[in-house]
């Protein structure tokens, strides 16, 4: 057991944030759920069969936007937490997303659903603000 020493003009959450290891929220950090959705363009991922088995229900997704996309200037790619592409939010729902996320807000996603549909891997999300 270590001890906790105060440093000079720091208090505890400052010495708690500073601490390698710990991951605390800040004060004030709040999901916000926004929209449910599904990940659009999983039958154009090579190896969508293998991802498959690793998504699981709540697993957390990130969002990347790709305004240099040639299809869609408002792509906002979806990647698993170990990086690898799903692939989109839908572009009949990203509009806003992107405004969102080009102004700078963080936005991310939760896997709600699972589901095959022939050869269509049908991945239902949450999408959340991070405020």
């Amino acid at each position: 057991m270590s001890d906790i020493i105060k440093k000079e003009g720091g208090d505890l959450l400052d010495i708690l944030h500073e601490t390698k290891g710990i991951d605390l929220p800040k004060p004030f950090e709040i999901e916000i759920y926004l929209f449910d959705s599904f990940i659009a363009g999983t039958t154009h991922i090579e190896n969508i069969k293998e991802l498959s088995s690793t998504i699981r229900i709540g697993d957390h997704l990130q969002f990347y936007r790709e305004p240099d996309n040639l299809y869609d200037p408002q792509a906002i790619k979806i990647e698993n937490s170990s990086g690898d592409k799903l692939g989109y939010i839908p572009s009949q729902d990203n509009i806003i997303f992107s405004r969102l996320m080009d102004a700078g807000k963080l936005l991310f996603g939760k896997v709600t659903s699972l589901e095959w549909v022939e050869e269509w891997l049908r991945v239902g999300i949450g999408i959340f603000l991070k405020e």
